[in-house]
């Protein structure tokens, strides 16, 4: 590599940690106007958009062309994914993380329950509990911060299917109208609907309230202004106990395999114009700002820059199946990859019928 490309990669692995976490990217250079007005023309029609007012259209645009212009960096930053137009595309950073993320920036009590140090040496190379029937079908939270419901749900449906055999969809509307479980060390801070939350505080929450209900029973609205209407005689998920796995991959991993899929936080910023591939980025910020669901990992997608196969966990997401690959999300591990090592809770339930 010359000097010349050496310093152009450097400098743009610089301005990479300096983007904010919630920039939009596409991989697309913009030639002309053209270019872009073509872009935006196929975006509109591939995600169905409207706008009101030739005054909103032309807004949307120039959001939509200040993103593209972000697409080089940001693929050269992340080169083992693909990366292009997603449904965000016409959104600023400060709407998208508004709307589609919802992670409240808190951290794990110091007093939190740890899960206990499982034996990790005849793990499988591979795993994936789609495989063995205890993840439910790609949901989508819409223009709601509400990430960690959807997280909290997945996780406990896992742990319930493997309690009790039975896959039930649980409610995230649940937890939206109901749950203000606040942290224990920062009492302002409160699971808030729309406006963001915390799984292990949503786990306290239905350990406290008996469990969650279905989905069909308490149907998601994508709204926090309705009232609690939850029903004790309709409650078919309790949880039983949970705990925060060790900051180490093979625990996660072990963890995974035995309790069901996790509870994890991650920055979502590669996340935004995802379309498949396994996300490796060079630089990304450890601030979490999105909860998911952790169902498995793999060891075959290769990474070219790195030229090896590199094994990668597999997240399932809140953003509907025409995002990503079907809704789902593959990241390399590593040294906690846009954090997603930091923040994992395990969720046990108990065998629960309704009464």
């Amino acid at each position: 590599m010359s000097h010349k490309l050496s310093l152009f990669f450097l400098i743009s692995l610089l301005i990479a940690t300096l983007v904010p976490a919630h920039t939009l990217i596409r991989q697309v250079v913009v030639d002309s106007d053209d270019d872009v007005h073509h872009h935006f023309s196929h975006f509109k029609n591939k995600f169905g958009k409207s706008y009101g007012s030739k005054e909103e259209h032309g807004y949307r645009f120039s959001v939509f062309k200040a993103n593209l212009r972000r697409a080089e960096l940001h693929q050269e930053a992340d080169p083992t994914a693909v990366h292009g137009v997603t449904q965000f595309s016409d959104m600023t950073p400060d709407e998208f993380a508004e709307k589609h993320l919802g992670l409240r920036p808190l951290q794990f009590p110091k007093d939190a329950t740890k899960a206990p140090i499982l034996p990790t040496q005849d793990l499988p190379a591979s795993f994936d509990w789609r495989d063995h029937g205890a993840v439910t079908p790609v949901k989508n939270q819409g223009s709601c911060g509400s990430c960690w419901s959807f997280s909290t749900t997945g996780a406990l449906e896992g742990a319930n299917f493997l309690a009790t055999g039975k896959l039930e969809t649980l409610s995230e509307q649940q937890l939206i109208d109901c749950d203000h479980e606040c942290d224990p060390e920062e009492p302002s801070s409160c699971d808030a609907g729309c406006n963001g939350g915390l799984m292990n505080t949503a786990f306290e929450y239905t350990l406290k309230t008996g469990g969650l209900m279905r989905e069909e029973d308490y149907p998601y609205t994508g709204t926090d202004k309705g009232a609690c209407k939850l029903d004790k005689s309709k409650i078919v998920a309790s949880v039983h106990n949970f705990s925060v796995v060790s900051l180490d991959e093979d625990q996660i991993a072990a963890n995974l395999v035995q309790n069901g899929p996790l509870a994890v936080a991650i920055n979502a910023v590669y996340m935004q114009t995802y379309i498949g591939g396994v996300s490796c980025p060079f630089v990304c910020s450890k601030n979490l700002d999105h909860g998911v669901l952790l169902v498995g990992y793999g060891e075959s997608g290769f990474s070219p820059i790195r030229m090896k196969q590199k094994p990668y966990w597999i997240i399932k997401n809140s953003w509907g199946e025409t995002w990503g690959e079907q809704g789902y999300y593959k990241i390399c591990k590593g040294p906690n990859v846009c954090g997603v090592d930091s923040m994992v809770s395990t969720v046990v339930a108990a065998h629960t019928t309704p009464h």
